[in-house]
């Protein structure tokens, strides 16, 4: 109760910094003002600036007005203004996020009708209780990024699934002492995503058999030292971290950390080759979104949700993918040549192709559900006790089990 009462003020302390009259309904020539809030994209001012010109002379009626906001004061400065009486018009979140705000009941519905442009598997990705309460802008799905020379003195062909990695693993160890990767396993929904390709993502089925066996994999390559012990601890970057130094063999990331590789560690770099990512046996891929939400109390609703499309269009969208290496989430984008082909020497470009076409099998989807970071919370503490061997993984699994349901009820 304390803590919720510390919130709650908190939050009415922000909502009085909020300048009054920041999100105005008309602008002084008679314009209808949307305002629009993005996360960290000052560094692409110029195409943001671009894209609210042309929008502006389709639409003489309707002004944008584009405030950039701290990634690390979206959610905060979010929930302080979807609470008050005048918040921005439309708003970039992550779906974690716009899910709990529509749990709240603070968000506009989206009309189905406005979602023809997107990609299916992105769109029920989004999908609150069986309705629409955002936008997709864009995602991001990582490959496989490895080392040639590894896997060649290993002999071994670049694994497809966590099975085939497993197999894999004591081949590597053995004739490289390189670790075959290091699996950041406790760093936000990583093992939810992995658990998600065996078809297991609720409370009733992660105590399952199925679930105990993809849990008791990594605990194999844990306990025979076969993935380094900072498996449990270390994030993504540790994990670069090891890839340009030599010492894993794979390493699961977007695109975009091709170009960190190349400018660190360039002598990795020119072993380097992209692969489809891991899958489980369902065969699907995972992703990463980025969205738009329209709060309930916005005062220009209509008009924020045909900048949001303008924002998505196959023009718009594939210009941002060009400047930042994003996968668009517009389906005649994704069939661009942008996305369908690359030279044999170019692993930026390969890599985009494979992300993309990954997009394509994406279901069964994992979906936002309540109380969500105590949820991801849960399944790495988990894990961490099962890699460790604290107690039985069935045991872990039906103490995590009941835990959930008391976060969803």
């Amino acid at each position: 109760m304390k803590k919720f009462l510390y919130i709650l003020i908190i939050v009415f302390l922000v909502i009085l910094t909020v300048p009054s009259g920041l999100h105005g309904n008309k602008n002084d020539d008679g314009r209808k003002e949307v305002t629009l809030w993005t996360l960290q994209m000052s560094d692409f001012s110029g195409y943001m600036n671009s894209v609210i010109k042309d929008f502006e002379t389709e639409n003489p009626d309707i002004k944008i007005r584009w405030i950039d906001v701290p990634f690390s004061e979206g959610e905060k400065r979010t929930l302080a203004s979807v609470l008050s009486d005048n918040p921005p018009d439309l708003i970039n979140l992550n779906p974690d996020f716009s899910a709990t705000l529509a749990q709240k009941g603070t968000l506009y519905e989206i009309p189905p009708e406005n979602i023809t442009q997107f990609n299916e598997g992105v769109i029920e990705s989004l999908k609150y209780k069986g309705k629409l309460y955002s936008v997709p802008w864009y995602a991001t799905s990582a490959v496989t990024i490895y080392n040639k020379s590894l896997t060649e003195k290993a002999g071994i062909q670049v694994p497809k699934t966590y099975e085939e990695l497993r197999l894999a693993a004591l081949i590597v160890k053995e004739k490289t002492n390189a670790y075959i990767f290091l699996p950041n396993i406790t760093e936000n929904d990583t093992m939810l995503r992995i658990l998600n390709k065996y078809g297991i993502n609720s409370y009733e089925n992660i105590n399952s058999a199925k679930s105990a066996e993809v849990f008791n994999m990594f605990k194999d390559l844990y306990q025979k030292n076969l993935i380094p012990k900072e498996s449990i601890t270390q994030t993504h970057r540790e994990a670069l971290e090891k890839y340009m130094s030599g010492n894993i063999v794979l390493f699961q990331a977007g695109a975009n950390f091709l170009n960190m590789i190349k400018e660190n560690a360039p002598q990795t770099y020119s072993q380097t080759d992209v692969a489809p990512q891991l899958t489980g046996e369902l065969g699907q891929n995972d992703f990463s979104l980025m969205n738009f939400v329209i709060p309930l109390r916005a005062k220009n609703k209509e008009e924020a949700l045909k900048f949001a499309l303008f924002l998505t269009n196959k023009e718009n969208q594939l210009e941002l993918a060009k400047l930042t290496n994003v996968i668009v989430v517009n389906k005649q984008a994704l069939e661009d040549d942008f996305y369908t082909g690359y030279s044999g020497n170019d692993l930026m470009s390969k890599a985009r192709v494979i992300s993309a076409k990954q997009l394509n099998k994406v279901e069964p989807v994992m979906k936002s559900d309540r109380n969500q970071k105590d949820i991801n919370n849960l399944i790495n503490g988990a894990v961490q006790e099962i890699l460790l061997d604290k107690e039985e993984t069935q045991t872990i699994l039906n103490r995590i089990s009941k835990d959930w349901k008391s976060l969803t009820d």
